[in-house]
Order: structure tokens, then C-alpha cells, then sequence
């Protein structure tokens, strides 16, 4: 029944009375002669295919490419201390990396706790404000009292010289990708490659180069975060007003001018927003880069997840998560205040050009205090111990909930049950079948959200993952992510229409999203391994967890920035607001869900191949037991079939208007 009481509205949905005409258009079902063409083709392909091959993937159209990988595995460990490019090249950037950490980490050690945090609450202060400094102060304190000061200065250390690293090789790779269109089309899938490729996979490769120790681990974590810098650069500087450029061009600048005076001036908030991702996504990976010799706060979190010791695992992490918040607040605050007048902010020696000098004394002052006192890193006897009331709640939760709970069963029934009735029956189904059937699923639902471009990506992907040889574990590791993704979705979908609809909700979420998202992806699987065992489960359960927040996150935004103009037109026509919700709201709101979906699809791909380590099994098993065995062939392999996996989720997972909107979508 219709809700509008007007004759002419009665029969026309309420979205399509308040929505504009290019909206509308939007959720259009996909044209009729995509599906002909794709009926079509299955009609003529499937009875072909299963004539000549048969539903599981032939083995003559794959290529073991183990046998080469293994002999560069080899040669590479030959060669590491003889070749001159191991010799002349690698061997100093190695050393470079290791003089670089140790004096930041030296430096950190001289100016001991009394410094370190004057200076980072001080530096807060100017950069971000009176109620940042307070969070810097409370964060670095917070550390000493959790027993991790000397943990934590070599994380930080580590990532002083892993950002640096970062935020120069992303702004090199972003400026030639901004001021060349050739170099951003070929930028552009690289960075997509690196986007979802598991960080496991970097670390095989770079271990075999440099061995086990702190070159390797910041490598690694390099690679890992310079793309977000490399894209936000190029998107800066490409997206800078043409307007002003011809301007800054018709008073005779040169292109070296243009670049100074105005790209870089009017990028510069994109800018410091690829420094902020770069240094969330360093710090990410600072607990995976721990299994190849990263000391510090996340080889705590390691040995824990080791000896599943959910205490010893967070009182390592809160620090993680308040140096990421530290560093998250300042770097965006910093950028709000971009443009803006700050010289009359904070006390009077702190404006003007004398306030780093104030930064400087006030340190120098207190760093001094501290040696004098006799004590460079924070006393032990300040120290508090969390790790024994936090096992022995854990204890209590295992004891109460794991199994025998009245009614609802425990943890270990509902992990059996989500592994008998949703993950064997998926896995089962995707493997069962037939590989040119799963072909034909993907490219419709690529060519229907997308293009024929996107289809044919999305297949080719695929394709790769069969000439592998890998179809099997892959279709395994695929069930695992739709299985986590559809939990994901549900419950993010949920409490994020919840939170859009109250601000009191959203204002008590957004600190628990902060911290679900900061929380490193290994913290998760400690109390999912206490709580449901090993299996799939455990693995498919901390992905959610994991994923959660940036859905929750995007749905909400998403529906709040509808426009008000159509929900006023809704409310004045009589519309309940569950009519508001699914008929104005959602429908407006789709890009932001689509990309919700998408965001979704990656963070839990993350983690299920992470969940390796806790007996997920599949391709998260085979890279995990590469990185330790030194199989490159395994290892990578299993990494370059997670790529293709997660290449194909994110084509069938992008709205259409994202992929049409350049040149050759």
C-alpha cells in the first residue's frame, strides 16, 4: 500500500517521487541485454567446456611455476653474499636501515621517558591542540605504566624510519603518477596489486633477500605503506583547480613553478592525508613484521599469540593502538588546521616562529631532569600488571561460555555449528562447482555492477588462480570470506543504520571503533583461539571482528550525509521512518555501501589469510607455512592467488560510477 494520501503519488514509490532523475537512474536493474548475451554464452560455453574438461580444473591448463621459484629461492641464497648486487646495493641499503633505526632508537633512549613524552605531548600541542596533547600525554604515560617503554620506543623507532621511508617512496611514486597520465595508468594496478596482497606475502620475498632481522622488517612495512601516500599524491595533485593552474600559467610559470606555487600548495591536504594512512598502515604492520626479527611491541603480541596469553597479548597492544591514535589525531588535526591562522594558539612561548625552539628548550630541560634522577626509561616499580586480571577473566570466560551455557550452547557449539552448516556446505558448493561455471558467475556479477573491462579483469583473475594449480584451496579460502563477509555485512549494515539514526549512539561507538580499528589483526585471534579452538571458525570470527569497524563506519557516514532535501520531502508526505529508511536513504546511500561492501571484502581477506595460523587451513596455510620454511614457491604461489582473489572481489564489489569515471573504466 502505497503511503502517500495524493492520487497522482499513490502508485509511484517513494524513492522515485523525492529522488532526482540521475539518482534514479542509479538503481536501475542492469540492462536486459547483458543478462540475453550472458545466457547465451552459458548456453553455448557450459555444454562445450563440460564435454572437453570436466568440472574440475584441468590439469592441462596449468603451469607449476614452483620448479623456477624454487631455483631463484636458491640462487638468492647463494648469491646473497657474493653478487654485487647484494654486495654494492642491497647490502647498503640494508646497513642504511639499521644505522637509521638504531639512532632513532638511540635518540629516544637519551632523551629517556621524561623527554620522549614532554616532547611528544609538546609537539601534539602545537600541531594539534591543547586536547591532543592531553591524549599524547595520557598514551605515553599509559605505556610506562603497562611495563612496555622500552617496547614501545622500539616500535617507535622503527616507525619514525619505516614512515619516513614510506612518505618519500609514496610522494616520488604520486608526483610522477600526478603529472604524467602514462605513468598513473601504469601506477595504478601495481598499487592495486599491493593494495590486496596479504602482508604475509611481502615477507617472504624480502626475507630471502636480507634475512631475518630489521631491514627485512621495515622493508617489508614500507612496501606495505606507501601505496596510500603514491595514490593520495596523484589524486592531489591531479585534482588541483584548473582554474589556478591557468592562472599560475598565463603569468609565464615554467612547470617547475606550477608544480611549487600551486599543485603542491593546493594537494597539500591530500598530502598529509596519504602521511596519516601511510603511518596507520606502517604501524599495521608492525606486529606481522615481528615474525622476521622486529623487535618491540609487536613481537610481544607475537610470542603471546604463541603461548595464547591473552593478558601478556594486551598489555602490548594498547600501546599499539594508543600510538596509533596519538599519531592518527595529530596528523588529521594537523591537516583541519591547514590554511587556518595558529599563531594564537597555546601559550605564549608556544606561537610563533619560537615555538619549536620552546619544544626544543622545554625536552632538552626535562630529558635532563630524567638523567639526572638516574632513571632513563620508566621505573619498574611504576609499573602495573594487567596480564593476570586479564588471563584470569579470559579463564572465566573459557570456563563459563566455552561450553555447557543453558539454552544457546557455548563458543565451541556455535563454532561447530557455523563450521557444519555454513562453512563445509559453502566449501563444499564452490568447490563442487564446475570451474567454468564459477568463470561465468564472476563475470556476470563483475559485467553487471561494472563493464565488460571489469568482467574481463574479474575472469582473468580467476583464470590465474586455476593455471596455478591452486583452485582447490583457493575455492576454500573463498568460502571462508563470503561466509565472514555476509556476517560482516549483517551486522554492520545493522549498527550502522542504528548509529545514523542516533547521535548518542554513534558518540559511545566512535571510541570502540577507534580502537577496533588500531587493534593489530594478530590481537584478534588470542581470544577467538581461547573462546573457539582452532579451525576455520576462529579465523572467520576474528575477520569479522576486524572488518567490522570500517563498515560500520562507512554505512553511517553514508547515510548521514543524504540529502536532507529529500528527507524533508519524505517526512512532509506522510512517510513512517522505516519508509524514510528503505525507500529514501538506503537507495541514495548506495555508493557508500557499495564501498562499505567493498572495504569489507578486503579487511576480511586480510584476516583470513592470517587465520593460518590458527588452523584456517587453505591458501592462509600455505603462506604461512612458505614464510617458514623458506618455500618461495609455496609461499608466493599462495600470495599471488590471494591477489587474484582479492582482485575479483574488488570488481564485483565497486559500484559502476567508480569504474566509469576515467578514461579507460
Amino acid at each position: 500500500m502505497s503511503i502517500f494520501s495524493t492520487p497522482p503519488l499513490a502508485t509511484r514509490p517513494l524513492s522515485d517521487a523525492v529522488r532526482p532523475g540521475p539518482l534514479r537512474a542509479v538503481r536501475q536493474f542492469p540492462n536486459l541485454s547483458k543478462l540475453a548475451l550472458l545466457v547465451l554464452a552459458a548456453a553455448v560455453l557450459v555444454p562445450l567446456l563440460a564435454t572437453k574438461y570436466g568440472a574440475a580444473w584441468p590439469s592441462s591448463l596449468t603451469v607449476d611455476v614452483s620448479g623456477p621459484l624454487g631455483k631463484t629461492s636458491d640462487w638468492i641464497i647463494d648469491n646473497r653474499d657474493s653478487h654485487w648486487l647484494f654486495v654494492y646495493f642491497l647490502g647498503h641499503l640494508s646497513n642504511a636501515v639499521v644505522i637509521s633505526v638504531r639512532a632513532v632508537y638511540m635518540l629516544l633512549l637519551a632523551l629517556g621517558w621524561t623527554g620522549v613524552t614532554a616532547g611528544v605531548t609538546l609537539i601534539a600541542w602545537r600541531v594539534a591542540g591543547l586536547r591532543i596533547a592531553a591524549i599524547s600525554l595520557i598514551s605515553f604515560l599509559a605505556s610506562g605504566l603497562l611495563g612496555m617503554w622500552v617496547p614501545t620506543m622500539q616500535t617507535l623507532a622503527l616507525m619514525v624510519v619505516a614512515v619516513v621511508f614510506s612518505v618519500v617512496v609514496g610522494a616520488l611514486l604520486g608526483l610522477a603518477g600526478g603529472l604524467s597520465e602514462r605513468l598513473f595508468r601504469i601506477l595504478r594496478p601495481v598499487l592495486d596489486t599491493m593494495q590486496v596482497l596479504p602482508a604475509f606475502a611481502y615477507l617472504l620475498p624480502v626475507v630471502l633477500v636480507f634475512g631475518i632481522g630489521v631491514p627485512a622488517a621495515l622493508l617489508a612495512t614500507v612496501i606495505y605503506a606507501a601505496p596510500p601516500m603514491a595514490r593520495l599524491t596523484a589524486l592531489g595533485l591531479r585534482g588541483a583547480d584548473p582554474g589556478v593552474l591557468e592562472a599560475v600559467s598565463s603569468l609565464g610559470a615554467t612547470g617547475r613553478q606550477r608544480l611549487l606555487t600551486a599543485r603542491l600548495p593546493l594537494a597539500r591536504k591530500e598530502l598529509l592525508l596519504g602521511v596519516n594512512q601511510s603511518i596507520m598502515m606502517a604501524l599495521g604492520m608492525v606486529v606481522i613484521a615481528s615474525m622476521i626479527g622486529a623487535a618491540g611491541l609487536g613481537d610481544r603480541v607475537y610470542q603471546a599469540l604463541a603461548s595464547v596469553d591473552v593478558g601478556a597479548a594486551l598489555a602490548a597492544a594498547i600501546p599499539i593502538v594508543l600510538l596509533a591514535i596519538v599519531m592518527d589525531r595529530t596528523t588529521a588535526a594537523a591537516g583541519e588546521r591547514l590554511g587556518t591562522d595558529t599563531s594564537a594558539t597555546g601559550p605564549k612561548w608556544l606561537r610563533g616562529w619560537q615555538a619549536w625552539a620552546g619544544v626544543a628548550v622545554v625536552t632538552a630541560v626535562l630529558a635532563l631532569v630524567g638523567r639526572l634522577s638516574g632513571s632513563l626509561v620508566w621505573p619498574g616499580a611504576w609499573a602495573v600488571d594487567v596480564a593476570r586480571p586479564v588471563n584470569d577473566f579470559k579463564e572465566w570466560m573459557v570456563d563459563h561460555l566455552y561450553s555447557g551455557v543453558p539454552v544457546i550452547g557455548g563458543t565451541a557449539d556455535w563454532a561447530a555449528h557455523f563450521t557444519d552448516w555454513v562453512l563445509n556446505p559453502l566449501r563444499d558448493g564452490l568447490t563442487a562447482l564446475p570451474w567454468y561455471g564459477t568463470l561465468l558467475i564472476v563475470a556476470a556479477l563483475a559485467w553487471l555492477i561494472g563493464t565488460w573491462r571489469t568482467a574481463l579483469t574479474a575472469v582473468l583473475a580467476m583464470a590465474a588462480i586455476g593455471v596455478l594449480g591452486v583452485w582447490k584451496p583457493s575455492m576454500n579460502t573463498l568460502s571462508q570470506v563470503i561466509a565472514a563477509l555476509v556476517v560482516t555485512l549483517v551486522l554492520g549494515f545493522g549498527v550502522g543504520i542504528l548509529a545514523a539514526g542516533s547521535k548518542r549512539l554513534e558518540s559511545i561507538l566512535r571510541p570502540v571503533l577507534d580502537v577496533m580499528q588500531t587493534m593489530p589483526q594478530f590481537v584478534y585471534l588470542i581470544p577467538v583461539v581461547a573462546l573457539f579452538a582452532v579451525g576455520r571458525a576462529p579465523a572467520a570470527a576474528a575477520a569479522v571482528v576486524y572488518a567490522l569497524p570500517a563498515v560500520i563506519r562507512i554505512t553511517t557516514q553514508g547515510l548521514r550525509q543524504v540529502d536532507s532535501a529529500a528527507m524533508e520531502s519524505a517526512q512532509s508526505l506522510g512517510a513512517t521512518r522505516w519508509q524514510i529508511l528503505r525507500q529514501v536513504q538506503l537507495p541514495l546511500a548506495r555508493p557508500a555501501l557499495l564501498l562499505a561492501v567493498n572495504q569489507g571484502v578486503v579487511l576480511v581477506l586480510a584476516v583470513v589469510i592470517i587465520g593460518g595460523l590458527v588452523g584456517g587451513g587453505a591458501l592462509g596455510y600455505d603462506v604461512v607455512t612458505g614464510l617458514a620454511t623458506g618455500d618461495l614457491g609455496l609461499g608466493l604461489v599462495a600470495g599471488v592467488a590471494i591477489v587474484c582473489l582479492g582482485l575479483m572481489l574488488d570488481r564485483v564489489t565497486q559500484p559502476t560510477e567508480r569504474r566509469t569515471t576515467g578514461k579507460g573504466a
